[in-house]
């Protein structure tokens, strides 16, 4: 009989999570942030510190499309072993999900770490970018807010991605 009331009270708690992850309204000004996931150390480190380089020197030129400040942070989807993981790329993922602030997600070099991170950030409303360079994918992140609905950068870089 305990087990209802326990089941009832995460059913609630996932259902609110669940709710606040489809929108990122923001003011002008504010900071969004993009989240770049590649493994940072072993084998596929230079694949991996060029994509987060490019992504950030991208960021940078971009300047504050919308007026918005555009903020990567950089995860590493590193294993023990030095190369990328499932299990690393989905707590990026879900990491990326947490942030009211984060407008897209750029996903794994590899196409098979995409397969794992993009269901998990699109569930959440979140652009996944794949398959490109860091300076690719951040020159699509800020185009789509510059052009989109001020009030929702969340929304407009997903509509225009995912679209």
């Amino acid at each position: 009989m305990v087990r209802l009331p326990v089941i009832a009270i995460a059913a609630l708690a996932a259902a609110g999570f669940l709710a606040g992850c489809g929108e990122s309204g923001a003011e002008e000004g504010a900071k969004l942030t993009v989240y770049a996931s590649a493994p940072l150390r072993g084998s596929e480190a230079d694949i991996g510190k060029k994509f987060c380089a490019e992504a950030r020197e991208a960021a940078r030129r971009a300047g504050k499309p919308g007026d918005f400040e555009l903020r990567v942070v950089c995860l590493d989807a590193s294993g023990p072993g030095g190369r990328w993981t499932l299990a690393q790329v989905g707590v990026n993922a879900r990491r990326a999900t947490e942030d009211s602030a984060t407008v897209a997600y750029l996903g794994e070099p590899e196409r098979a770490a995409r397969r794992q991170s993009q269901p998990i950030v699109e569930a959440a409303g979140i652009a996944a970018l794949g398959g490109l360079s860091g300076r690719a994918a951040m020159a699509e992140v800020a185009k789509a807010i510059e052009e989109g609905d001020s009030g929702e950068p969340r929304r407009a870089v997903f509509d225009a991605v995912e679209g």
